[in-house]
């Protein structure tokens, strides 16, 4: 397992995760949770799961019948969570930056 570029966007879209480890959201939950763009989203999230930290499912709907596109649901690989919470404590960004930056992350809403 390697580990990606601990950028802003990355350590926020982790913190998202790192919330609720074993619950599964869309790339849209995501996107609003942490206060970024879907252009910003969905590499981060490619590339946490290429380095195992992430698992990802689409899910089974028919979209004719559902009205809208089939969602790709993400969650917290349980075996990355530890190493995750390790990459997240070595990150310079301190929690109070996150949460100015982006409230919702952290639940300061």
């Amino acid at each position: 397992m390697g580990q990606p570029r601990m950028t802003l966007p990355t350590q926020l879209v982790l913190h998202v995760l790192m919330s609720d480890p074993d619950r599964e959201m869309y790339g849209l939950e995501i996107c609003a949770a942490a206060g970024l763009a879907s252009g910003t989203i969905h590499p981060i999230l490619a590339r946490l799961e290429k380095v195992g930290w992430l698992l990802s499912r689409w899910e089974e709907i028919d979209p004719a019948e559902a009205g809208r596109p089939r969602r790709r649901y993400y969650r917290l690989d349980p075996n990355s969570i530890g190493i995750v919470q390790s990459a997240l404590r070595r990150t310079a960004v301190s929690v109070q930056t996150l949460a100015r930056l982006s409230p919702r992350v952290l639940g300061a809403e």
